[in-house]
């Protein structure tokens, strides 16, 4: 690697309901994510582990990392091949299973990248680069299970 990129975040947890974790259901699971100058992002665990739907939690953040960095790839390919994107959308899903002693792992993520093109832009392109930007992902590339795409060109 020629680059060493570096990248930080805080996570604290804001659960604490008086008695700390002195039993399973005596804190909440809710935490708040910061970066230096950004906004900071509500999380929580998923419901299915006692958290707040009104919170992302740690699941729907991968996913949604991994959905930001193959747009962003795709984005990059697009504008270097001549290829004009007006809009952009991902409803992407992801599985998790998990083991009777509690330990868990996703089993996959399946990006489907809604994506509208110009009328002078080449559909079959748009749709090919799919597969570079699959390639250049970095959190893709990060990862130990299938990240799938099933995109869909408009246009």
């Amino acid at each position: 690697m020629s680059k060493l990129h570096e990248f930080q975040v805080t996570v604290e947890w804001t659960g604490n309901q008086g008695t700390g974790t002195s039993g399973y259901r005596a804190y909440s699971r809710e935490h708040v994510i910061s970066g230096a100058g950004k906004p900071a992002l509500a999380g929580s665990s998923a419901t299915a582990f006692r958290g707040d739907a009104s919170r992302y939690n740690p699941e729907e953040l991968l996913i949604a990392a991994l959905s930001a960095c193959h747009m962003l790839s795709y984005l990059h390919l697009c504008a270097v091949n001549e290829v004009v994107i007006t809009a952009y959308s991902d409803p992407a899903e992801g599985e998790m299973a998990l083991d009777a002693d509690g330990a868990g792992r996703f089993t996959s993520v399946t990006l489907k990248p809604r994506v509208t093109v110009t009328a002078e832009s080449d559909k079959a392109t748009a749709l090919r680069l799919h597969d570079e930007a699959e390639r250049l992902c970095f959190i893709a590339n990060s990862v130990n299970f299938p990240v799938h795409h099933a995109p869909e060109i408009i246009g």
